[in-house]
């Protein structure tokens, strides 16, 4: 295994981005039934409308240029290849915080809180996980939370970082609990934007719900039963919806935006672009998989202090169930921010209360 950490930056060839505008130009648009909106899904309006930005206002060389602003490495884990943004902040006393995305985001998700978690005193590594953006395709089986969060602990350990925070959304709100789970002795903190715990089954769980729980619990049942399609797809048969992303930008704008929806164009369409110009759209939704039949589960709840700062336009994290998975539970804010991607939809929420969160927990040298 090949340890050594390599400086790269991002240079997409032009082939690509004009392979890329012809497909675009020559999309086949499906039909749909008059009126319908978004009763089956993804309108054609919505995708259309999206689609209109990606040809004309949309710039990838601009958001190459903001993306190289900032220093990127790459280097080998577990013989995967894992590009990451390491932007220090200068300080001695600097606390790393380990940022990870999940799907359908990316590491653009973070990009409006890097400055402001630099200038707060904080260093920054923000990785693209396996199968991911620009850490290329997965070449073998078995990269879903568990191995990945393995990975980012190794990370941190050829970073020569002591200590360090844990920092999550989406995909990461289950990842940066494992990085906690499985690296305590330097995990300071883990600060996520969901915690991920259901009801087990045992009816005792279910008693005495109050009205705000019941609420949770509906709310997750309305997405399953009508959003929720993504997920069975993606954890029984991702290799048979991959062929179409990987054929089609404009499948790929239709299926990814399913849940970036109520987010502004340009924010899609940068996500969007970035799977598509790094032909990570299979090996992406190959994660769900890994996730639904991994062997590996947690054992017992994980024991660094835990911050949630959650939305009340997103998945309703419900404490009852967090605290039997996660057992100490420091900080749970819920914010009335617009939805699921706070770093980019209420960056300044999230720096807040990432920083209040950190500066609350006992230094650790």
């Amino acid at each position: 295994m090949d340890a050594t950490i390599r400086p790269t930056r991002i240079d997409i060839p032009q082939a690509d981005l004009d392979d890329l505008a012809d497909r675009l130009a020559r999309t086949r648009w499906t039909d749909e039934i008059d009126g319908a909106g978004s009763a089956y899904g993804v309108s054609v309006e919505q995708v259309r409308a999206w689609h209109e930005h990606w040809t004309t206002r949309f710039d990838w060389r601009a958001l190459e240029a903001r993306l190289n602003v900032y220093p990127q490495f790459l280097t080998e884990i577990d013989g995967q290849q894992i590009h990451f943004f390491h932007v220090r902040s200068g300080r001695e006393d600097a606390l790393p915080l380990l940022l990870t995305h999940g799907w359908p985001g990316s590491v653009v998700e973070y990009l409006d809180v890097i400055d402001p978690l630099v200038e707060a005193g904080f260093d920054v590594v923000l990785p693209s996980i396996p199968g991911f953006g620009f850490s290329g395709p997965t070449t073998e089986r078995g990269w879903g939370v568990q191995r990945t969060a393995r990975a980012w602990v190794e990370l941190m350990r050829r970073l020569d970082y002591g200590r360090y925070g844990a920092v999550g959304n989406d995909g990461g709100s289950m990842i940066s609990p494992e990085v906690g789970r499985l690296d305590p002795e330097h995990v300071v903190g883990v600060h996520v934007t969901q915690l991920f715990s259901f009801p087990s089954g045992d009816p005792a769980e279910m008693e005495d719900l109050t009205p705000d729980e019941q609420a949770g619990l509906e709310r997750l049942s309305w997405f399953w039963e009508n959003l929720g399609a993504f997920n069975v797809l993606q954890s029984q048969a991702p290799q048979t919806l991959a062929h179409a992303l990987a054929d089609s930008p404009t499948g790929l704008l239709g299926w990814n935006g399913q849940l970036l929806v109520g987010t502004d164009e340009e924010f899609v369409v940068s996500n969007v672009a970035v799977y598509w110009l790094t032909r990570t759209a299979g090996s992406a939704v190959r994660f769900y998989y890994e996730m639904a039949k991994a062997d590996e589960r947690p054992d017992g709840p994980t024991t660094v202090p835990t911050a949630l700062a959650a939305s009340t336009n997103d998945f309703l994290s419900i404490r009852r169930f967090a605290e039997r998975d996660h057992g100490n539970i420091v900080r749970w804010n819920v914010y009335d921010t617009p939805g699921h991607y706070t770093a980019h939809q209420a960056p300044d929420v999230l720096v807040r209360d990432v920083t209040e969160f950190y500066a609350s927990l006992p230094v650790r040298v």
